[in-house]
């Protein structure tokens, strides 16, 4: 408990019924983590919880790319030779990224 980031701890009272207040906002924005939410509360008075189906998307499409590039690289190393069609399919899946990175970015400047 020494190495803590946070050294002073606050306490304060509800009721049950401002408790099960709390714990239904914090369903609402998908967290379970109590004292994340009421600091962030405290400090800043709203909590933003942004859906970007585009971000999970992305994020997939990283993943894949990583795997193929990783295997890309275990076949190079393995035989020596590297294919127009790994090429291909790796310079296609940057297109994906790159324009899911747009959209992301659309949706963001659009929120002001």
């Amino acid at each position: 408990m020494a190495n803590r980031e946070r050294e002073i701890q606050l306490k304060f009272r509800v009721t049950p019924e401002e408790r099960e207040l709390i714990e239904a906002k914090m369903a609402q924005l998908g967290t379970q983590n109590m004292a994340a939410y009421l600091r962030k509360m405290a400090l800043d008075g709203y909590v933003v919880r942004l859906e970007l189906p585009e971000l999970r998307e992305m994020v997939s499409l990283l993943r894949r790319s990583s795997n193929n590039l990783n295997q890309l690289t275990r076949r190079v190393h393995e035989t020596g030779r590297i294919y127009d069609a790994d090429l291909e399919d790796l310079r296609q899946g940057q297109e994906k990224l790159w324009e899911a990175a747009e959209q992301i970015l659309s949706a963001l400047a659009a929120l002001k």
